[in-house]
């Protein structure tokens, strides 16, 4: 049998199933031995600055509690209504390799007129606290998170309607508090535009860092004048490191928009996490630059994963190039020495330049090191029993 052809026809099908099996595991991935599924926990803080008890769900990717991973956080406003959705939608996105994995916080509400808005107006009674839950997120819930919870410093506040609002206000306020904003149908004819106002003039100019802004509407008619000033000062004024987007989703009501912009925004605040196809068909200092520009982006450090590195040297051996892809598959081992599918790759393409002893190594190496709930486990016994049998014959 042809080893080599057989690979080919499995790389050929490898981005599909790594995709679909991949997906899978994380749509299974709380599933508990008493037949219940759980997507998060509920979490209780003593506020200080509110003088009030405040709950939030937080939602943990798959395979947090067996790394030792650090991620961003997403922090959801109207958390009790959004959370089921937007948890699906950021498991979905980052099982696709759209966007990494995310921690999310949704913060319940209490009053929400009070919470999300800036004055106190007399259309809206309970308004004016904005000021007060912001400095509960800023000086209570964020440190607690990041104390309790791997988080890295990249975090995301996303708003909707008044939730919008608020998303506007800490932008304006307190912008480096987040890397990144959705506001959602904001209302930004509050209190006679107040924050269109304030865009005129606190605006920063330019970012300390990369930052990003989605702002949506739906079919909203009273919202757009307000919605179009606020854009027409920040595209005016275009401060350096900001990237700003306004969409008009003219099909969506007030109701309906939610889970679009978060999803299309999501995909667009992480639009240059993909790795370009091309960057394949060059070397592991391609793929090494590619990590350093978004870690630069996204202003934390993001390494060059074991499984591109792996992909790339599969690329190779595709191409018949087994030499490189065996230089490949060994920078793979040096930086993620633990993996037994670094070794089990290497076994591969020795086995391919037919040197079996080499390959029986990294085989065996491999069929060791793999834990023995490894999905894997199975492929890398059959390796090493074909590779000894071959040396035996």
């Amino acid at each position: 049998m042809n080893l080599l052809k057989t690979k080919s026809q499995l790389l050929k099908t490898v981005f599909i199933l790594f995709v679909a099996v991949l997906s899978l595991n994380n749509l299974l991935w709380a599933e508990k031995g008493d037949d219940k599924i759980t997507i998060g926990e509920k979490i209780s803080i003593k506020s200080k600055v509110l003088e009030q008890d405040r709950q939030m769900l937080v939602y943990l990717p798959k395979g947090y509690d067996v790394t030792k991973k650090e991620y961003p956080v997403l922090y959801l406003l109207d958390g009790g209504y959004h959370f089921h959705h937007v948890t699906g939608i950021v498991q979905f996105l980052s099982s696709q390799g759209l966007i990494p994995q995310l921690i999310v916080v949704a913060i319940k509400n209490i009053d929400r007129n009070k919470d999300f808005l800036p004055t106190n107006t007399k259309k809206v009674p309970t308004s004016g606290g904005a000021e007060n839950f912001l400095s509960f997120i800023s000086d209570e819930l964020i440190p607690h998170i990041d104390l309790n919870y791997r988080t890295q410093k990249y975090r995301i506040l996303v708003g909707h309607s008044f939730g919008g609002t608020f998303s506007a206000y800490t932008f304006l306020e307190k912008p480096d508090l987040f890397d990144s904003y959705i506001a959602i149908s904001p209302y930004l004819h509050y209190d006679e535009q107040l924050l269109v106002k304030q865009a005129e003039t606190d605006l920063k100019a330019p970012y300390n860092n990369y930052k990003f802004f989605y702002m949506t509407l739906g079919d909203e008619p009273p919202y757009i004048p307000a919605i179009d000033k606020f854009t027409f000062i920040i595209e005016t004024k275009s401060p350096d490191k900001l990237d700003f987007t306004y969409t008009n989703m003219k099909t969506e009501t007030h109701g309906s928009i939610p889970h679009l912009s978060i999803y299309h925004g999501l995909e667009k605040m992480y639009a240059d996490w993909v790795l370009p196809k091309e960057k394949m068909e060059e070397d592991i200092k391609a793929l090494d630059d590619h990590y350093k520009y978004i870690s630069e982006k996204y202003n934390y450090g993001i390494e060059t994963p074991e499984y591109t590195i792996n992909l790339l040297g599969y690329n190779l051996l595709f191409k018949k190039d087994v030499k490189k892809a065996i230089e490949v598959f060994q920078e793979n081992i040096k930086r993620f020495p633990k993996s037994a599918n670094v070794y089990d790759s290497l076994g591969d393409a020795y086995e391919n330049n037919k040197q079996y002893k080499l390959a029986k190594e990294n085989y065996a190496k491999a069929f060791k090191l793999a834990d023995k709930d490894d999905a894997n486990l199975k492929v890398f016994q059959k390796n090493l029993e074909r590779i000894k049998k071959t040396l035996k014959d």
